[in-house]
């Protein structure tokens, strides 16, 4: 048996996390340099990194990636409940019981965690709490998503002298849902890849794929 070290037990978020941060630190520089020399075009002084951090261009972008991630992963979340793919290893199986459809109330299990112990209003939440997070972290980036856009337009209004205009004048423009439809077409063509793919194809190793000998008929890991 292998020796169970802390790296081993998390070694996939703390990767995970190790690649984030490479890649935010990446873009943060990237846009900041980007920033800069769009401001030095048209004459105006450059800002600090810490400056840029608090500019509508870094909070535009980085909003506008987020949100949609997080809206492929609640959709995902919700829409593998009751939907199917035959052959596909991100479904469920076609036929059966499956161990997530269990009704937890009346649960044995010795660790459950303190909600299913405690039942009631906390129960019924905590059964949805990670559609839920993530729908909430899709609201909270999409806001943030339109108010970073709405400081970044007025910004390159300024800059040609044109006045301000409202949030909401930014929010109801097709500019706005042009940068929210691009990214949300991506992220679903993403998963369809990846469910389809799945059915025909393998890697070994993988919780994300079906045995390397299973048929492809074969539904779920």
């Amino acid at each position: 048996m292998k020796k169970q070290t802390f790296f081993r037990r998390n070694g996939l978020s703390l990767v995970l996390l190790g690649l984030f941060l490479l890649f935010f630190s990446g873009q943060v520089l990237t846009g900041w340099y980007e920033f800069d020399d769009e401001l030095a075009e048209h004459g105006t002084p450059t800002v600090s990194l810490a400056s840029y951090l608090r500019t509508g261009h870094f909070i535009e972008i980085t909003a506008e990636n987020w949100e949609s991630e997080f809206l492929q992963m609640a959709a995902f979340v919700l829409l593998t409940i009751n939907l199917y793919q035959r052959g596909s290893s991100e479904s469920k199986k076609l036929n059966g019981d499956e161990e997530v459809d269990r009704d937890p109330r009346g649960s044995k299990v010795r660790n459950a965690p303190w909600p299913v112990k405690r039942g009631g209003l906390w129960l019924g939440l905590y059964e949805s709490s990670l559609s839920i997070a993530l729908a909430l972290l899709f609201l909270l980036s999409l806001l943030l998503h339109a108010l970073g856009g709405s400081m970044l337009h007025n910004d390159e209004l300024r800059m040609h002298h044109e006045p301000p205009e409202t949030l909401w004048n930014y929010v109801a423009s097709a500019q706005f849902w042009f940068e929210s439809f691009q990214n949300w077409q991506s992220e679903f063509l993403a998963l369809l890849v990846m469910v389809v793919m799945s059915i025909y194809l393998r890697q070994r190793g993988s919780p994300q794929s079906k045995p390397v000998d299973a048929p492809h008929s074969q539904t779920g890991e």
